[in-house]
């Protein structure tokens, strides 16, 4: 698991409070890009989400990702770069990351 900087607890901080996820793993992948992307920041830039949460019953995957991609507006603006999503309701959800 990826040791949470402050700023992927703020990330974490968000996601919980708009899904109120099962599972959340967030992987800052940011360290495999450096050398292609110079925006400043260190980490936070690249990230792969795995996200179980009620909140997508009844949803489909693009509706998932907007969803997402919504509470994590102005972190896509400012910071991310690259986000990878894994968006599954607690009945698709196998276990595997």
């Amino acid at each position: 698991m990826t040791q949470l900087t402050p700023y992927l607890d703020h990330l974490r901080s968000i996601l919980t409070a708009g899904l109120s996820p099962s599972v959340l793993h967030i992987a800052d992948e940011s360290h495999q890009h450096h050398s292609h992307f110079s925006s400043g920041y260190t980490d936070g830039t690249h990230l792969n989400l795995t996200i179980v949460s009620e909140a997508f019953n009844g949803l489909s995957l693009v509706a998932r990702h907007r969803l997402v991609n919504t509470l994590l507006a102005g972190e896509l603006k400012d910071r991310i770069h690259a986000l990878k999503l894994a968006l599954h309701t607690p009945h698709d959800y196998t276990g595997g990351q």
